[in-house]
């Protein structure tokens, strides 16, 4: 079957099919109830995904079920992002902390100002990194 080109010319993707369980064909079935909005974010994280709305949803369910997934909020998202790159800005001021050492042991050239710059990124990348666990640990939830 000859696939269709899209409106504007170019050719469509075909959606990406579960792949079929070994140990047989999924014969029990249950009704999934969204609102609109609801329906309109599934309906992206599956085109998102390349994958068909049914099959997103039984993928999603199954690895949140299987624990190889666990789901996080847009908010938790953000934090997580406030995280990496806190993190990633420690690892710099810690190269700028070597380049002051190598430079002091060296022949002392180092300056006051270079090292209360590097104090103060330091200082406000820990603040940084604090604020952000603090909120992972205050949305995080006990499982039971």
């Amino acid at each position: 079957m000859a696939e269709q080109p899209a409106a504007d010319g170019r050719r469509r993707v075909p959606k990406r099919r579960r792949e079929r369980e070994p140990a047989g064909r999924r014969t029990n079935r249950f009704l999934v109830s969204y609102n609109d909005s609801e329906l309109a974010i599934v309906t992206e994280a599956a085109t998102r995904d390349n994958q068909a709305l049914a099959s997103w949803v039984s993928a999603t369910a199954l690895s949140v079920a299987k624990e190889k997934v666990i789901p996080v909020s847009v908010d938790a998202r953000d934090v997580l992002v406030e995280l990496i790159q806190a993190r990633n800005q420690v690892s710099r001021i810690g190269n700028n902390v070597n380049q002051i050492a190598k430079a002091l042991n060296a022949d002392g050239t180092a300056t006051e100002a270079q090292l209360k710059a590097t104090m103060d990124a330091i200082v406000k990348a820990i603040q940084r990194m604090d604020e952000a666990t603090l909120q992972v640990m205050r949305e995080r939830q006990p499982r039971s």
